[in-house]
């Protein structure tokens, strides 16, 4: 492969190849009608988090977009989470009601007992974000249920607990859980971790279905790639991300594109320790961690990056890569679960080994013009194909299956 000349700062609408448009659904007609046959005129979702938590990552968005589509149709929704800081004990936002009762760890048997001791205003149909830790509505809701689970989380538990937390946390994913959820719908984003959850929880195959998450309007491809290669990574700064490797591996390309800058953006626990590896590389003027953006800021970072990165050992899909897709940005990403879905290798990114594989497609990527054009098209088509009216349409349908069982 010959190296063409580094060209930043060109518009992406000078592709030659224009993206096909996105197929979307009227969720105002086909979702309503689902609903109303199968006599789902209240979904109660219930999750660890919501979309305001600053904790809040790629599965509250996930839950948050179902849900005021769902609203948009005329199904009364409420989304039962855990408290989050500065946020009133309950809201509406686009649509949907937000109900948080209880603070991050009592919401789990708060959310159960409530279903058991209730009397009234019983929902129709639950869906839970089993996160982790499950809040095991096969036990109190005798209602249509689904479960949403984008991984199982195996080995993150001793990236995020002690030891002896560590081991209860797997042992009732592993082998408490999957006993109850036998006769319970899952709903899952890639095919890649469909696999992982039949292997490891023992599930029946017909129990688990794929649905592709959507990604937002708002982003698109426009402005153009700033002048110098520029590198972003977004997420949480937690154990399983795995950013201190990540910042190992941008060190050792900087050695070979000296006027590489980087962002990590997000928050989270490990954010003292990562700024602790940045001063050790002596990389602070090229290497920046503002925390947590909002959306503008986040788009326009999208759009100015020659490549979003992602050395994750743990994802259900990997919404960033596909955020940035939208925006034209190819990915270069761990060959994990869910990253081997979103991304299309050769054609939208990249997946490679953390490590010297994957600074070798880093390099081409920078270094290989004709390359990063041909991915930047890619990613744009691979991002078409996700919209949230499809997410929506089809987890009602998995939802209002289980009614018809029933």
């Amino acid at each position: 492969m010959n190296d063409d000349p580094i060209g930043g700062g060109t518009a992406l609408d000078e592709s030659p190849e224009p993206a096909p448009r996105r197929e979307t659904v009227d969720p105002s007609s086909k979702l309503g009608d689902i609903a109303a046959e199968a006599g789902l005129q209240r979904i109660e979702i219930v999750a660890w988090r919501d979309l305001d938590h600053p904790e809040a990552g790629g599965s509250e968005i996930h839950a948050a977009r179902i849900a005021e589509r769902w609203a948009a149709a005329g199904i009364d929704v409420v989304l039962v989470a855990s408290r989050a800081p500065g946020a009133p004990r309950a809201a509406s936002r686009d649509g949907y009601h937000v109900s948080r009762p209880a603070g991050r760890y009592s919401v789990f048997p708060y959310v159960g007992a409530s279903a058991l001791a209730r009397r009234r205003g019983r929902p129709d149909g639950t869906i839970e974000v089993w996160n982790g830790m499950p809040f095991f509505s096969p036990v109190w809701a005798r209602h249509p249920r689904a479960v949403f689970l984008h991984h199982v989380h195996d080995g993150m538990w001793d990236l995020v607990l002690p030891a002896p937390l560590a081991a209860a946390g797997k042992l009732i994913e592993r082998r408490l859980a999957p006993v109850l959820y036998r006769r319970t719908p899952v709903v899952t984003l890639s095919e890649s971790s469909r696999q992982g959850i039949l292997t490891l929880l023992d599930l029946d195959p017909s129990q688990v279905t794929v649905v592709q998450p959507g990604v937002d309007e708002r982003f698109s491809p426009g402005g153009k790639r700033d002048e110098d290669p520029l590198l972003v990574a977004v997420g949480r700064l937690v154990p399983y991300k795995r950013f201190d490797l990540l910042i190992e591996i941008l060190a050792r390309i900087k050695e070979r594109h000296p006027n590489l800058q980087a962002v990590i953006a997000g928050e989270g626990s490990e954010r003292a320790a990562l700024e602790r590896l940045i001063a050790a590389h002596k990389a602070q003027d090229w290497l920046r961690l503002p925390g947590r953006i909002d959306d503008e800021a986040l788009l326009d970072l999208y759009r100015r990056a020659w490549a979003l990165i992602s050395t994750s050992a743990y994802e259900g899909w990997g919404l960033t890569i596909s955020e940035a897709a939208a925006c034209g940005t190819p990915a270069v990403v761990s060959p994990i679960a869910g990253h081997i879905d979103a991304v299309e290798n050769g054609a939208s990114g990249f997946l490679a080994e953390p490590g010297p594989e994957m600074e070798a497609a880093v390099h081409t990527v920078l270094s290989n013009q004709m390359v990063r054009r041909r991915l930047e098209r890619g990613a744009v088509r691979r991002s078409r194909q996700l919209t949230w009216d499809q997410t929506a349409l089809d987890t009602l349908k998995v939802l209002a299956a289980d009614a018809a069982r029933r």
